[in-house]
């Protein structure tokens, strides 16, 4: 959730209890995700209050998505790429455009007489 931008700096986290029935998981799985954010610094502890994420928080965790996507997901997207001979201009965010029904090779479809 703070990756997605959904949780921002200074937003409480949702209880332990609530995620674990919303995800059907064991509190105590939750419990332990929690406190793995707590000791990597991305979310603290307020006694009584419950816990809120830290500042800084998704920007250190984009660095690590990136860091973990060119080090295990990009070898293999670009290998994709050699194989299938793709240049930079095919793998640009553009959709491929369809052809419409009927038409080929720019030529307008042929009239047909009622």
């Amino acid at each position: 959730m703070i990756l997605e931008g959904l949780l921002k700096e200074g937003d409480p986290l949702p209880s332990v209890r609530s995620v674990a029935a919303d995800f059907r998981l064991n509190p105590l799985t939750v419990l332990k995700g929690y406190q793995q954010l707590v000791d990597e610094q991305l979310v603290e502890k307020r006694r009584g209050l419950g816990m809120f994420v830290s500042s800084g928080a998704r920007k250190a965790l984009m660095k690590d998505e990136r860091q973990r996507f060119l080090e295990e997901e990009w070898p293999k997207v670009y290998a994709t790429i050699q194989r299938l001979g793709l240049s930079r201009r095919n793998c640009s965010a553009r959709a491929p455009q369809r052809r419409r029904p009927g038409r080929r090779h720019g030529r307008p479809a042929p009239q047909v007489k009622r």
